[in-house]
């Protein structure tokens, strides 16, 4: 496996299956730190994804910070949970949970995430895989959150690809776009991941059901348990999924992104996110920096984020493979 500098992170979650892959493999990769855990709505209620974070930790027996974030958009009414996709647990329902003794974090994760970053200033990434409210409301209490962060990494959004919650917008963004478009337009290192990369990188049920054969530990039976839920929603949706059950590996690509970013191909330039109307949560990519457009957003003073628009899916598969198959888990 190829090494990579050493990251320390603070991971915006609301697992959610896919944020729970994205978490076990963030544990294992040994260039990645865990700092902390952050919550928010998204795919379960905050109460939930908080809950399911102390949980997915516990098994691993890590000590790692949870707080609980952000319980609805601050602008726009709140969409129900998707359970019919992650299960009302958003752990594809699990039949029962290993009694833990984790407690929260007293503080907000917007507060977090500000005392983390003054704490430790230019070392802290944050990789953001859910609604941005947290990262949105750190802002607002330390203005210069963007000076004090190393990067961060949303997975979230698209460009050329469908969306999965209109024609034009990914989950995430739709979720609450007001706070999305704060994020992109804060002037830090962004780089998004979204579905026009996730949608090309697929993990089979197989390869999760030969982890959880390989470690035999109830991390990675939960998981196996999620996935397999996970999968019946995509394999009924898509046919080239049906031809080999599994699921897309939308937030393990932010962290596949942090730690191998050679396996991209990425475009620059200002995103905005659409706030109302037909195009809520689209996320619009200027592909043309040289055009001075007469619609008002789009001044020559916007950072530039960037954006992943290919990525090596093969490769990237094989590392989440060499990753969780690693000896990384404590014997259960």
């Amino acid at each position: 496996m190829i090494q990579t500098p050493h990251h320390k992170v603070i991971f915006d979650t609301d697992p959610g299956v896919d944020d729970a892959m994205a978490l076990y493999f963030a544990l294992a990769h040994p260039a990645i730190e865990l700092v902390g855990i952050t919550t928010t709505f998204g795919n379960v209620t905050v109460q939930q994804a908080a809950s399911n974070a102390l949980y997915l930790t516990a098994l691993t027996g890590r000590q790692i910070p949870v707080t609980q974030g952000v319980a609805v958009p601050r602008h726009m009414a709140p969409h129900a949970p998707p359970d019919f996709i992650h299960g009302a647990d958003g752990l594809g329902n699990l039949d029962s949970r290993v009694a833990t003794g984790k407690q929260l974090d007293p503080r907000s994760s917007a507060q977090f995430i500000v005392d983390m970053a003054r704490a430790q200033p230019g070392e802290i990434t944050v990789v953001a895989v859910g609604p941005l409210g947290n990262l949105a409301l750190a802002l607002e209490l330390e203005p210069r959150l963007p000076q004090l962060l190393r990067e961060v990494v949303v997975m979230g959004g698209t460009i050329i690809e469908p969306g999965n919650v209109s024609p034009v917008a990914e989950a995430n963004i739709w979720n609450e776009p007001h706070a999305a478009d704060q994020v992109f337009t804060a002037g830090w290192k962004l780089t998004m991941v979204g579905l026009d990369v996730t949608h090309q990188v697929r993990v089979t049920l197989a390869l999760v059901a030969q982890i959880a054969e390989h470690h035999q530990h109830a991390a990675t039976d939960a998981l196996l348990h999620a996935v397999e839920f996970y999968a019946k929603f995509y394999t009924g949706l898509y046919a080239h999924i049906a031809q080999e059950p599994g699921c897309f590996a939308h937030d393990v690509l932010a962290f596949i992104y942090l730690v191998q970013p050679e396996l991209f191909t990425l475009e620059s330039g200002v995103v905005r996110v659409a706030t109302d109307g037909l195009a809520l949560g689209q996320t619009m990519l200027n592909r043309r920096d040289f055009i001075d457009y007469p619609q008002t957003g789009w001044g020559q003073n916007l950072p530039v984020t960037q954006v992943c628009m290919q990525v090596d899916a093969a490769r990237s598969v094989r590392l989440f493979q060499d990753v969780l198959l690693s000896d990384w888990l404590q014997t259960a």
